[in-house]
């Protein structure tokens, strides 16, 4: 059985599926399911997410796969996704991947288990981080980071070079959060090899897949070693940055440090201890930028193959922002269709591909699949955001005409899932969106992508997904931008837009 956390009743640890699922025989599973092993035939450790997504098809919208004496439950139909996006009978399910992590970033926001209090603490103290005002703030440094890239980029295609996308990405986002959040610059373009927080964090994230993958943990003892090299890297990267702040006494403008430093919470008044902030930083510096720059990564590979969309939304990068140098924070907002591309892209591959929920008490999934309190399921959101009955029998292609207002308005709710769900949703969506619809505004106007044609869509996958080795070549727009016509430059900007719910939602 799983054990209890002190003083709350609640079961922590990993919690095998039949301890929480009554009716657990019910579920499909794979074929050629092997005594003790379980369904580990033909399974390919290196790509799990695709190798899951490949049985969801077969298997249907909720099933079961059992590895090493583990069992796990999958879910991706509409109405089952949609009853547990149910904030009073579901809640955060930290699953096996994600408590992988536990060890660099503890009890930071997407690592916490839903009893910890400092959750609530960081999450209270930090969301005026993202509201308007802070959003108007980091505009000005987007915009100078992104022209490290494009610079970057130049020189890349003077040279007849093609550009490494997901390389460059990964530098660009790293150097936005670090920059907007923390006032550190990594230098990422003025380095040949990734900076070494990169690699540490790359080799965090690899290691906390791995482990769902073996038996035995012991297996990995050498991998092990390296992961607490890594784990010890970020802690020292974090820690300096932290003391160079409270040393120098410079002021950040009210960034994401100093909120976390200086700023107590508004009703209680406490404040976030040390250990705390290393571990909110670290999960920012991580997250705030692996996710985003596979979202970019994704964008340009589907603008670079779809040269018709490419152009739509580069016209309207020209109209609305016309000979502007350097385009308004609201501006950015007016660019719906690049926006609709970016969603588009989350659609097929959320670069957080999966999120789990558990059962608060015990209840029915749908009113058919009992489950007691504390058991889990696995959201599988490639399959969410494909599912046929939900998008239509053409799911697979890529076409951003899907988030126009009225075919948002027209699909059921919770099928769009790309930053999670409820209270525990990410916390910096809009910053993340803000970010990668400027970047791709600034790119289409710049540049023309040109795909290598032998070039086949590989995902690689580290918790989070990324296009694997994708070079696009570059070739610099001669013709010039338009000036808006008067009623683009009046139109008022829009306000940051869930495609399920709304605007500010």
């Amino acid at each position: 059985m799983a054990e209890r956390t002190p003083g709350t009743g609640r079961p922590r640890g990993f919690r095998s599926a039949e301890l929480g699922w009554p009716e657990l025989e019910r579920l499909p599973h794979p074929p050629r399911r092997v005594p003790l092993l379980g369904d580990v035939l033909g399974v390919d450790r290196h790509s799990p997410l695709q190798d899951t997504v490949r049985h969801a098809r077969r298997l249907g919208p909720i099933f079961r796969r059992k590895a090493f004496g583990r069992e796990f439950v999958f879910t991706w139909g509409a109405d089952l996704v949609a009853d547990l996006a149910d904030e009073a009978r579901f809640a955060k399910h930290v699953g096996l991947g994600v408590a992988n992590l536990r060890p660099v970033a503890g009890d930071g926001l997407f690592t916490a288990y839903n009893h910890e209090p400092n959750w609530q603490l960081a999450h209270d103290v930090l969301a005026p981080g993202f509201n308007r005002e802070a959003m108007q703030g980091y505009h000005a440094m987007m915009l100078a980071v992104a022209g490290r890239l494009t610079d970057h980029w130049d020189r890349a295609q003077a040279a007849g070079l093609e550009v490494d996308v997901p390389g460059d990405m990964t530098k660009l986002t790293l150097e936005t959060i670090a920059r907007t959040g923390f006032g550190h610059d990594f230098g990422s373009f003025e380095r040949a090899r990734p900076h070494p927080f990169v690699a540490a964090m790359v080799g965090t994230l690899t290691y906390a897949q791995r482990l769902n993958s073996v038996p035995f943990p012991q297996l990995l003892r050498a991998a092990a070693r390296r992961n607490e090299a890594d784990i010890a890297h970020l802690n020292r990267t974090v820690d300096e940055l932290v003391r160079d702040r409270r040393t120098s006494g410079a002021d950040g403008g009210g960034d994401l440090l100093d909120r976390m430093l200086e700023t107590s919470h508004p009703q209680t008044g406490e404040r976030l201890s040390a250990e705390n902030v290393r571990r909110q930083v670290i999960t920012f510096l991580v997250a705030g930028h692996e996710t985003t720059s596979g979202a970019l990564s994704f964008a340009l590979h589907y603008l670079a193959r779809h040269p018709e969309i490419a152009a739509r939304a580069r016209a309207e990068v020209d109209q609305v922002w016309g000979d502007t140098a350097e385009p308004g924070y609201d501006q950015v907002a007016k660019l719906r269709h690049v926006r609709r591309v970016l969603d588009e892209t989350l659609r097929l591959w959320p670069t957080a591909p999966a999120f789990a929920r558990e059962a608060r008490e015990d209840t029915v999934l749908a009113g058919v699949h009992p489950m007691r309190r504390g058991a889990w399921t696995l959201i599988l959101l490639p399959m969410v955001h494909r599912d046929p009955a939900v998008w239509g029998a053409d799911a697979e292609r890529f076409d951003p005409d899907r988030f126009e207002a009225k075919a948002v308005r027209s699909r059921p709710a919770h099928t769009y899932k790309p930053f999670g769900t409820g209270a525990r949703a990410c916390i910096g969506r809009q910053f993340a969106l803000h970010e990668a619809t400027l970047v791709l505004g600034l790119l289409l106007r710049r540049y023309e992508l040109r795909p290598d044609p032998a070039y086949r869509l590989r995902v690689t996958e580290r918790l989070t997904l990324m296009p694997e080795r994708l070079r696009l070549r570059l070739e610099r727009r001669s013709a010039p931008v338009t000036v808006p016509s008067p009623a683009a430059a009046e139109a008022p900007a829009s306000e940051p837009r869930c495609p399920v719910h709304g605007a500010g939602d």
